[in-house]
This record gives C-alpha cells, sequence and structure tokens, in this order.
C-alpha cells in the first residue's frame, strides 16, 4: 500500500429516521424504521455523496423502557441484502454478535452478503452488552466483561479463517472439462480452541475483495486490543483533537505489539453535522431535531448504557452522586466515560441525560464552517474519516451532499467518484492474502491460546 495520504472517508448510519423520536417529526413516516423506501433513500443519499459505507447498528434486546426505534426494526443480514440489490457502491456494514451466534454461521452469512454484493460486506463485530440478551439466548446473564472480548478475539480468528476456505481460483467451473471447482485450493480449518471447535470449509467462494472489512467499536483495553489485532476500521467517539489524538496514538501503540500499524486501522469518530446558512439557521434545525425528546425518555436512552439502571431514584437538577463501577459489564467504555463526564463537568443528572441523548456537538453551523472543522481534524492524522449521524434522514445527509461534500472535492481531500467497487478498495485497504497461497500467513491456533 502506498504512505500517501488516503483521501478522507464518510460513512453513514442507516436508519429509517433519526434520533430518539424522529418518527414524530412532520412529514416522517411514523413506520420508518420499518420502511424499506425510507432506508432506500439513506442508501441512495449516501451514494450520491459518494460516502463509503452504510453502518446499520442493531441490538437483539427490549423492554418496555426501550425507546421506539428499538421496538421494531429490521435485522442487519435482512436489510443490507435487500439494499446491495439497489445500490452499486456504497458498502453495507451490519453488526452481528460474537456471543450470541456461532462463527460458522455468522462467517457465513456475511461471506454470502460479500459475494452478493460484489465485495461491499463489512461487520461491526460486537460482544454484546445487554443483560436481557443472555435471557433472549439461552442464559441468565450476560457474560463478564474481559471473557466476552476472550471469546470475541477467538471468534474473529475462526471467521477469518473460514473466509479462506477456498482459494482466489478455486473455483474453475470449466464447462468442457466438467470441472467445477480445483479442491487442491480448497482447506478445511479444524479449529479446536478454548470456545470453538469449528471444522469447515465454509460453502461460499471468496468475494473481489477477499473478505468482509471488519469494523469494531469497543473503547475499552480489551476493545481496543481486539481491533489493534484483528480490525481493518475502529469507530471512535472522540471528535475533539486533544482525545482523537490521544485514542490515534494508543491504537498504533496497541496495534504494532501485533505486527501492524496504525494505518492498517482506519478511525472513524461519529459526528452530527447540521448545515445552515448561517449559525444561527443551523442552531434552529438542532432544537427541531429534539423538540419530541423530553427528559423522561433522555433519562431511559441513557439507562441503556448502564444495563437499565435506575437514574431516575436521583433529583433531576442535583449533581450525580459517585456511582461506583456501574455498567462495568455492560457498554463498559461509554458507561465509564459518561460518568467520568458527569464527574469533570459536576452535571446534574438532567444535564447528562440531555448531553446523551441530543448531543449538539461542533459540527452545526455554516457549510464552510463543517467544512473547516472536518478538514482540520482530518489533516493532522488522527482520524481517517467520520460516521455522518443525520438529524433527518435523508434530508440532513442531502443537504451536506449539497453544500459541504463540494468544499470538501475542492479542497482536494475528498473524491469526485468512486475509485473502486468494493468496499475494501474505496477504503484503500489492501485485500488479505489468502493464507493457504503464496505468501499467505498460515492459521496457528497456538496463537490464539497465547493471546
Amino acid at each position: 500500500m502506498s504512505e500517501s495520504r488516503r483521501k478522507l472517508k464518510l460513512g453513514t448510519f442507516l436508519s429509517g429516521f433519526s434520533g430518539l423520536a424522529g418518527w414524530r417529526l412532520p412529514g416522517k413516516p411514523a413506520d420508518a424504521a420499518v420502511n424499506f423506501d425510507a432506508f432506500n433513500a439513506v442508501a441512495r443519499a449516501a451514494e450520491e455523496g459518494l460516502y463509503d459505507f452504510l453502518f446499520n447498528a442493531d441490538s437483539a434486546y427490549i423492554t418496555k423502557d426501550s425507546i421506539p426505534y428499538f421496538l421494531s426494526r429490521f435485522e442487519p443480514l435482512t436489510i443490507l441484502s435487500a439494499l446491495a440489490a439497489t445500490t452499486k457502491h456504497v458498502g453495507l456494514v451490519g453488526t452481528f454478535s460474537t456471543s450470541y451466534s456461532e462463527p460458522f454461521t455468522t462467517a457465513r452469512q456475511l461471506a454470502s452478503l460479500d459475494k452478493l454484493s460484489g465485495g461491499r460486506a463489512g461487520w461491526n463485530a460486537v460482544t454484546s452488552a445487554l443483560e436481557g440478551l443472555g435471557r433472549n439466548h439461552g442464559q441468565e446473564k450476560i457474560m463478564e466483561h474481559s471473557l466476552r472480548y476472550r471469546v470475541a478475539g477467538e471468534y474473529l480468528e475462526v471467521a477469518k479463517g473460514l473466509w479462506d476456505s477456498w482459494e482466489d481460483d478455486a473455483f474453475v467451473r470449466n464447462k468442457e472439462t466438467g470441472q467445477y471447482a480445483d479442491f487442491d485450493k480448497m482447506h478445511t480449518l479444524d479449529h479446536e480452541g478454548e470456545f470453538f471447535k469449528v471444522q469447515g470449509p465454509l460453502n461460499m467462494e471468496r468475494s473481489p475483495q477477499g473478505r468482509p472489512v471488519i469494523f469494531q467499536a469497543g473503547g475499552s483495553d480489551q476493545g481496543r486490543d481486539l481491533a489493534a489485532r484483528h480490525a481493518d476500521a475502529i469507530y471512535s467517539r472522540f471528535s475533539d483533537l486533544k482525545r482523537a489524538t490521544e485514542f490515534s496514538d494508543d491504537l498504533g501503540s496497541r496495534a504494532a505489539v501485533y505486527g501492524r500499524s496504525r494505518r492498517d486501522i482506519l478511525i472513524f469518530p461519529q459526528i452530527t453535522p447540521i448545515v445552515g446558512a448561517t449559525p444561527e439557521e443551523a442552531g434552529e434545525k438542532y432544537l427541531q431535531s429534539i423538540q419530541y425528546v423530553d427528559i423522561d425518555m433522555a433519562i431511559q436512552y441513557l439507562s441503556r448504557f448502564f444495563s437499565f439502571f435506575n437514574f431516575r431514584q436521583f433529583p433531576l437538577d442535583e449533581p450525580l452522586p459517585e456511582l461506583g463501577d456501574i455498567g462495568k459489564d455492560s457498554f463498559k467504555s461509554t458507561a465509564e466515560y459518561y460518568l467520568s463526564l458527569a464527574r469533570e463537568e459536576n452535571l446534574t443528572l438532567r444535564q447528562l441525560a440531555q448531553r446523551v441523548a441530543t448531543p449538539k456537538g461542533d459540527y452545526v453551523g455554516t457549510p464552510e464552517q463543517i467544512a473547516d472543522r472536518i478538514q482540520a481534524l482530518y489533516e493532522t492524522g488522527v482520524v481517517d474519516g467520520f460516521v455522518l449521524s443525520s438529524h433527518s434522514q435523508p434530508e440532513g445527509l442531502l443537504e451536506f451532499n449539497r453544500y459541504v461534500v463540494p468544499l470538501l472535492q475542492e479542497r482536494g481531500i475528498y473524491r469526485t467518484q468512486y475509485e473502486s467497487d468494493t468496499l475494501r478498495g474505496n477504503l484503500e485497504l489492501d485485500i488479505p492474502i489468502n493464507r493457504y497461497s503464496k505468501g499467505g500467513t498460515r492459521y496457528d491456533p497456538s496463537a490464539i491460546a497465547q493471546a
């Protein structure tokens, strides 16, 4: 891979509506969370803006306290497969759990999506952090945090091994000789590890991008280590220079332990750009987007990151008390971040809940202001792109495309056309060499046990 600076990369969250109560906004279909036309409009906007990928977040546990969007929504593989037929270039990244599924099944599903889409599949590998997920999968509770990540490490190793079941040219399909496949280029995995026993091979050939692009979102020590070892890209919550720099440096140091570099892993902080002709107009759009989120809903959303801890027991307008290590086995790094934020800024429950549920961020303003902020952080090299969370789907993306994208293109940091037909190609990531091909790195189960 060339050492020249990559172009800025952009992705967007794939959802039918935006925000916690976006279904109530005027002009929006109330059923947008399960409305294919609404999802397809977002996908079209993403391709219009030359974005690299659509990211479909997911969880498989709800309660009566869940926010509306979570109550009924598409399963990732289903919606991404449907969109594979209506899009041509944009990547399709889905969330699949390493705690409540089998690696063979997930590897096969993602390999199928990858082949179906011509090499545009990505996997947001999560360990699943909600207590109730265990009860939906035959267990009384979720696994302890560090154990979840040990399982995830082996799970990812198995999936990557299965994706190498067939060398790139194994499927001959010679009608004259009758040879369909070269079985010398088919390989069983024969994995026997601490958590999984998987023979293989996978019954799906490799896609043009070799294997799905692996994304990871964990911010804890274990999550960052998992990304450093396996991920092609990682989501970050840090869009300010100081924290983004610390995150990038830390990830690079961890990657070096596994013979990788910071350049091998793309970093994508989330931002919510809101474009206005003036800063005041942009601010007004922000207020309109959150008008239906009351304090009860905000607290309800906050509690999700702490296994639905009862925050309502505390006064709304007094600083939060010391809460110890609640959330340590749930969304660990996110919970720690929010509690540290509350301590550092002496936030009340109301202030913290509003900050979490309706973040305004630093990307609300005129097109020039937003482009300046994006360019400034990107050019430091501590991030490789951004995941856009639109304040209004798809209008927010369309406004970004119309007013901000041309500025980024004029400044020479963003593409003017897609460079590749695959997600990996557009992200400027190398195609992984099949471990059984010349130059490939062979599977070593002992390496997993030592990690």
